[in-house]
This record gives C-alpha cells, structure tokens and sequence, in this order.
C-alpha cells in the first residue's frame, strides 16, 4: 500500500500528507511531583506535513483548534502558542497506545524534556484503518528521512525497523568485592595520542582554533577512548597553493569521532587500510566548514601549531553529522534536547544554496596568468597609504585606531585613539586629516579611552561610553571639542550597547536613542530630569541574555544580537520580541538591517549570518518578522556568508571579522555588506547574495591591519577604512576577485613563482 503515492495523485506538491482532525494532546511525566498528565491543546488536530525546503523530511503537527467565535477573543498583541512541531525521525519512538479511557491515542517522545516524559496525542471516536493508516505514514516519513529516498515503493517489511520496541531491563552487574575500578590502557600513536595533544578543555569555554591536529595512527576503532559516532567513504582533497586547486589524496573513510571521556569533544578523522589515520581534526568554529549539497563535498580549513592554514575538502553524501556535533561543542548541550524547527534552522544555515563550478580552479587560474605581472609592481594604493601616514601629526602615530564613525550629514569621520579622536575630511582626493579632539575627560577632568563612540543630532554630538562610568553616557560636543554633558541613565542597569532611535535618526535633531545592558533593552531620554532613561520604555528580560548588539530600522524596529548567538525582533521597545531566532552557537560581535528591516546581517568571528525577515507562509504571510512571528514550522533560512577555505589557504591568517554593515543611505537601496579580517576589506554584491551568491565576494589586502569599515552615507561605492595606523577612502573599483595574487603574503607568492613540487601535501603525512 503505497501512501504517500496515492496522497500524490491529488497534489504531487501538496504539503500535507494526512490529517487526524479532532483530539487532544497531553503532556505526560511519569513519576514526578507535578501533574504527569497535563493537557495542552484541550482541542486539537494531527497533521504530518511535508518540509519543503528540505526533501525527504517531514513534521507531525499538532495544531490548536478554535470553536467559532474563541480566537477572536484573543488580543491580538498576545503571542500564542497555537502549534507544536516535532520533526519526524526514529528518536521520536513513535508508536500507538491508549488512554486511560480506553481511546486511541499516538505517543512519541518529548525530546526537550526528561527521558521518560513524552507527547500524547488522544483521538476517542478514530477507528482502526484510520489509526494504522496514521501510524504507517508516521514509518514511511522515517524512513524517507533516514535513507533520503522516497518510500514510494517500500513494503510493510521495510517499515519494521521503525516499530518502536519496550526496551529491555538491564541486568544489575555485579562487582566483584574489594576490586578497585581498572583503568583502560591507552595505545601509544593511537587516536587518543592525537587528542591528548590537544589541550583539550574541560569546562565550558569554547576550544581555541589552533587545538587541530594532523597526525597519522591505526583505525579509531582499536581506541578505547574513542567512540565513532559516523562513518562513510569519501575522497579526500588538499587545496595546493602553488598548483591553484584540491589534489586528491585519495580514498579514505569520513569519520566522526568522539572522545568519550570529554564531553562534546568530537573530531573528524580520515582513516584507510593502506595509510592508516591521515588526519585527526577537532570539530570547532575555526575549521570554517562549507556544505555544498550539488556537489556533496565538505571542505573545511586547519589551523597548525604555527599558524598555518590549509584547506581540505570530503567529496561525500552526508553533512548533517558534523554540524550537530560542531552545534554540540559550541553549545554544551545535546543537539536532541533542541526543538525540531530549531533544528532545521541551524542544519540550513550550514548548507551553501549556490551551485558552485566544477571547473572553478580554471576560471581561478586564468585569472592567476592575467594578473601575474601585477606581483614585482608595488601597489599604487599602498603607497598612497604610506605617503598619508607620514603626513600624520606625532600625536597620532601613537598607539593604535580603535573605534571608527563615519559621518552622516557633513563630510567628516572620526576614529579614536586612546583617549584621542582623530578627525578626518572626506576629499576629491580621499580622506585627509584634518584634526584632533584629545584627552577625552569626564567633567571632573579625569580622562579615560572610550569603549565606544556614536554621532548624534546631525553630527554636531558625539555621545561617549565611558568603561569608568558604566551606568552614565556623555556627550561630547564637537564644536567645542570637549564632554559638556555626563547623562545618567539609571542607578542599577549598565550601558553596555547603543543604537540611534531609527536607522537615520542621526542626519535629524532626534534627542532620544536606544540602550541596552546585558538583558534589558530601554529607551534614553537626555532632555528628562535625573536619570534619563525612559521607565515606560524599559523592558529586563529574564536570564542571561548577554546582549552583544542593537540594530534599528528607518522605523524604529529592533534587531537585537547575544554572545549566545540569538537573535531576537522587537517592534518596539517594552515588549517581548516577535520573532526569537535560536543559536548557531557562535557569539555575535555586531548586527545590522536594511532601512525597511527586510535583511539582517550578523556578524561572528568566521562568518556573516544573513537572514530574510519576510514571513512567507500562514496566518501573517507577507508580513516581517519584526511585527508577527513566524510560523513554529517555517523559520527563515539563514544564509552563510565566509571565505571559502581555499582563500583562507591562500592569505593564511586566522579569520576574525568586524561588524558587517549594509551601505546606507536615504532613498537608496542596499546594495552591498562590508566587513574586515586582519589585513583584508571584504565586500559582498547584496544582489548576488539574495540570488543565492554567497561566495562571490571581492577583497582588497593592506599592509596594515584593518581596525573598521564602513560605507560613506548615501555613496555606495567610496568606503572608509580606519587602519591601525591611518585613515584612508577605497573606492569599490579597487576590490579584487580573491586570488593567489590579491591574498598571498609577498614571500608565498614568490615562494610558488620558484616552483616546489608537493611541499604542502608531504607537510601534512
């Protein structure tokens, strides 16, 4: 009996598969305290829907139903909680039961709950063939999900694996008396040589990038420390720097591996009969790995000792593995304890959308023989740079850039050093000095180093973060060149983050801005008597939420980031968020959105997150996420925005990105996001990116390294780059296609000018 062939006929799109239209769903927890049977939709409905974003999978859905007249009832500010999602797969251990009624009902795990608590779903008046129908959808959208093939022509026989069974009591063993515990021995060479070379930490910090290691030893299985979770033939390649593209070092098995006396401590191995271990590398942020479904290749970069980068790639057919252990390290948490939808989320954001080239390496190699004369010349650019630097004051060759703010309405930027601002004038020629604000003091004349700056009122204000004074902000009057104002904004809650009251609030008199601590977020007032913050906007949100960034709309909406890695939509200040996005994991240094809150750009260490804030499907569709939330099964997917692994290879430098930004401007549209890693400016063509075009990124490399940049306001083609050392305007003409030429260090390059053979692979066995 074919099901869901026979659903197809009607609809071979159709999202739903079959539907159980009346019950009542229960949470159970045996043996506690609290009620162990609490209803939670007294009148609900079943459905199995197809995911359609990702094939092979599905979700059970339980949804609220309303008797005519109820939901109007609702206020419609109230966030309800009108469906709950469980993506379909064996940890489910779904099966069929009854109430203690004596009513059908269909049970299933609660996978963010205690291992004995679970989900009922109680149907009283279903017959049989409906039960069994139900229950044999529930079989074939497991094994669709486990095997990523239709179930079309499966038999009853190929379900059986999915029947849940009771398990069996475990018999107590006995220990003999007066034994002490006998520790395993540990092969020497073995893959637990590897790890324990590797510093691993115990507690809950994340592991350092540099904790990889590449070694080779026997088959993880003959480990005891060791425990492989994962395991299937790939092609192994190692990006060559000289030659332009990945060598095959041939055929290996893919592993994944834990360390079972670590927790979350995971590694991916390559392992074969002829050469044993190749390599042996712990799963973390820094391995910046890319996904890419169309050619079923996994490549990721290592990190020596030294410093070194090299790019490795898998050509194989499985990738969700890695990410939940990589999502695992990052978290400390098990990946079953997160909600379906979430999951879906963070295995999307893994996944490259763009169709990349076979033969990418040719294009890349032409474009190596067409720039190379340009290696013995020196940059015309760079010398503009140094030129500027020796026509800069001795006050300003001190210490180092910091924090850099363009302006909004005149045609100056500014950037702190220590406990000066340097001003800079934006000219026919670029940017040029034109002056100092220093010794920044408070009003008591005790100076300090901002923490952070932020132009205000037309440019005429700058308002200052004093790291001495957490609970005030001053405001430093550009005219005069000094703070003429400290404005404290509550006794007990810190300033740890501002924002301007809308995305262009500053080319106006708008007094007001946004504040937020580590969990509350509150509006600023200067012109109210005493504390200046605004107690009827003011919202503290329970937890630690540990707020990292504030974004605002043309509008007023908000975009806030956390150290944890969520993102949260606010429509306004003092309310609970619309739209709450779950973590990757990854602390958010900064976050950004387009003027009409369409976009929003996240920035972590090794990768930008972008995220469409349109609801595309139910009650709210065409609405943002800022003013409704999304649908518990229909969570946006977030675009990864990273270097690809080749061109890290290729600048061999540990990527560390600034806050990525949008260009700005009045009644122009974003057109393109710029951020930095060390010495590299990099910029993304946004209409590209929204095509799926996410690894089409041009650079520029300096000499220096690159503190911040940001477009000029209303010009999407001049931006401003505050290098440790200078200031200086790029024009977006002069970004480069990432190459051997535009990202290797001078020596790399004429390192692979004098040849060299397999230097790189022989380094690496």
């Amino acid at each position: 009996m074919n099901i869901f062939r026979n659903r197809r006929t009607e609809d071979p799109n159709a999202a739903e598969v079959v539907k159980i239209s009346s019950g009542q769903l229960f949470l159970v927890r045996p043996g506690t305290i609290r009620s162990s049977r609490e209803c939670i939709y007294n009148d609900a409905m079943a459905t199995i829907r197809r995911v359609p974003s990702v094939e092979h999978n599905f979700q059970l859905v339980i949804t609220r139903v309303y008797e005519d007249g109820d939901q109007e009832l609702l206020e419609d500010e109230d966030e309800t909680d009108e469906e709950r999602v469980f993506l379909i797969s064996e940890e489910l251990e779904f099966r069929t039961g009854e109430t203690p009624e004596g009513d059908p009902a269909f049970i299933w795990r609660d996978l963010q709950g205690d291992v004995d608590e679970f989900y009922e779903f109680a149907a009283p008046g279903t017959n049989e063939p409906t039960r069994a129908f139900f229950e044999t959808c529930i079989f074939r959208a497991m094994y669709e999900r486990k095997y990523k093939k239709s179930a079309d022509s499966t038999h009853d026989a190929d379900l059986s694996e999915f029947i849940w069974q009771r398990p069996k009591p475990e018999k107590p063993k006995s220990k003999p008396a007066g034994k002490k515990k006998k520790t395993v021995p540990v092969d020497d060479g073995g893959l637990s040589d590897a790890m324990g070379s590797l510093s691993v930490v115990s507690d809950t910090r994340t592991p350092s990038v540099s904790e990889p290691t590449t070694v080779r030893s026997p088959a993880p299985e003959e480990d005891p420390s060791a425990k492989t979770l994962v395991s299937a033939p790939a092609i192994l390649h190692l990006w060559d720097r000289q030659q332009g593209y990945f060598v095959e070092e041939g055929e290996f098995d893919a592993k994944i591996v834990q360390r079972i006396d670590e927790p979350f401590c995971y590694f991916m191995t390559a392992w074969s009969t002829e050469s044993g271990q190749l390599l042996a590398h712990r799963i973390v942020p820094g391995l910046m790995q890319r996904w890419s479904p169309h050619l079923w290749a996994l490549t990721w970069n290592y990190t020596s000792s030294t410093g070194d980068q090299s790019s490795w790639c898998f050509r194989f057919q499985s990738q969700e593995e890695f990410t939940k252990r990589l999502w695992e390290t990052l978290n400390r948490t098990p990946w079953e304890k997160m909600k379906a939808e979430e999951q879906d989320y963070v295995l999307n954001s893994n996944v490259e959308d763009i169709e990349m080239k076979e033969n990418d390496s040719d294009d890349e190699e032409a474009v190596l023989d067409e720039l190379e004369e340009e290696e013995e010349s020196e940059d015309e650019d760079d010398r503009h740079i140094r030129q500027q630097e020796q026509s800069l004051p001795e006050q300003l060759k001190k210490g180092k850039n910091k924090l850099l703010n363009v302006g909004y309405k005149g045609d100056r930027s500014y950037v702190t050093r220590g406990g000066d601002i340097g001003v800079f004038k934006h000219g026919t020629d670029g940017v040029e000095y034109y002056g100092t604000i220093a010794g920044l003091a408070d009003l008591k004349g005790k100076k300090f180093d901002p923490k952070n700056v932020m132009l205000h009122e037309q440019d005429s204000k700058l308002v200052v973060m004093n790291p001495n004074a957490p609970h005030s902000l001053f405001n430093l009057d550009i005219e005069r060149g000094k703070i003429v104002e400290e404005w404290k904004v509550h006794d007990d809650i810190t300033v740890d983050h501002m924002a301007p009251e809308s995305k262009y609030a500053q080319t106006t008199h708008e007094q007001t801005l946004v504040g937020a601590s580590h969990n509350a977020l509150f509006r600023i007032d200067p012109r109210v008597s005493g504390n200046k913050l605004v107690n009827s906007q003011y919202k503290q949100y329970a937890g630690k939420n540990k707020f990292s960034g504030v974004a605002t709309t043309a509008s007023g909406k908000l975009a806030v980031a956390s150290e944890k890695g969520d993102i949260r939509l606010f429509d306004t200040i003092g309310k609970n968020a619309k739209t709450a996005l779950p973590p990757l994991g990854d602390p958010i240094l900064g976050v950004d959105a387009t003027a009409d809150g369409r976009w929003i750009v996240a920035t972590t260490r090794t990768y930008l997150l972008l995220i469409d804030t349109l609801i595309g499907t139910g009650r709210y569709a065409g609405s943002l996420g800022f003013d409704r939330s999304f649908p518990a099964d229909a969570k946006p997917q977030p675009k990864r925005l990273q270097l690809r692994p080749e061109h890290v290879a290729y600048m061999n430098h540990t990527v560390a990105f600034t806050p990525a930004r949008f260009n700005i401007g009045e009644g122009q549209e974003e057109n393109a996001i710029v951020t930095s890693t060390g010495q590299f400016v990099v910029a993304w063509d946004f209409a590209k990116v929204k095509k799926g075009q996410t690894d089409r990124y041009e650079i520029k490399k300096y000499e220096d390294l690159v503190v911040q940049d940001n477009f000029r306001f209303g010009d999407d083609k001049e931006i401003v780059v505050a290098l440790q050392n200078n200031v200086l305007s790029l024009n977006k003409k002069q970004l480069r296609k990432p190459t051997r030429t535009s990202l290797a260090p001078e020596t790399d390059r004429r390192r692979s000018r004098g040849g060299g053979g397999s230097g790189i692979v022989k380094e690496y066995r």
